[in-house]
């Protein structure tokens, strides 16, 4: 029997007791958010996540076929439910400002839930990925541009209603919110920074309100 067909077999195994299995792939993910975070995503290897488990690397297999299912399919799971937390902010019926407000500090408050995720996404180059990982590369870049078109919308709601200046065009405010809730990666770890990530998005929205908003 060839090497592949033991790991066929054993995964069809696994899969037998859907908990376990989900729990297990669970475990893993969250051992390879580190490893990707300390080596990079180029440099991450299976061998490294297993070491990292202390388990055989053989094993992973049973649950896992690479690396770059791995990383995304973590990273998709995440990046879509960012999309829909922006989409229900930008349908609320509340003011312009308060959805502005909680885009900001949901989304930076969701990159620090989830951290090292995000920050290990914001270093990947979408547009160099692999042919087998394209589709993966088309949807989050998809996504990317629906999260960013629903913070545009909520801008230009409020250059529409008066209570947003333009100080420029939605989409180059927009792009420079995602830019300074980005940059955080340089300096922000929820283990050792004094400062929460909902606190640091209630500053920045604060901030970059404090620049829109018409006085009254």
């Amino acid at each position: 029997m060839s090497k592949g067909s033991v790991i066929e077999q054993r995964r069809a195994a696994a899969e037998a007791d859907p908990v376990a299995y989900e729990a297990k792939r669970k475990e893993i993910a969250e051992a390879a958010v580190r490893v990707f975070d300390r080596l990079g995503f180029q440099k991450a290897s299976i061998s490294a996540v297993a070491q990292e488990m202390q388990v055989d690397r053989s094993t992973l297999y049973y649950y896992i076929s690479s690396k770059e299912e791995l990383f995304d399919e973590v990273v998709r799971t995440v990046v879509e439910r960012n999309l829909e937390l922006v989409r229900r902010i930008a349908a609320s019926k509340v003011r312009p400002s308060r959805k502005l407000r909680d885009m900001i500090t949901s989304l930076m408050s969701s990159y620090g839930e989830h951290y090292p995720l995000f920050y290990i996404y914001i270093r990947e180059n979408l547009s160099h990925v692999s042919d087998d990982r394209s589709e993966w590369s088309r949807r989050m870049r998809e996504v990317n541009r629906l999260t960013t078109d629903a913070m545009i919308s909520v801008i230009e709601e409020g250059f529409a209603d008066g209570s947003f200046r333009k100080a420029g065009s939605a989409r180059v405010i927009a792009y420079g919110i995602f830019g300074i809730i980005g940059w955080t990666h340089r300096w922000f770890r929820p283990d050792g920074c004094e400062t929460s990530a909902e606190e640091i998005g209630q500053t920045y929205a604060d901030v970059i309100l404090s620049g829109l908003e018409m006085p009254y």
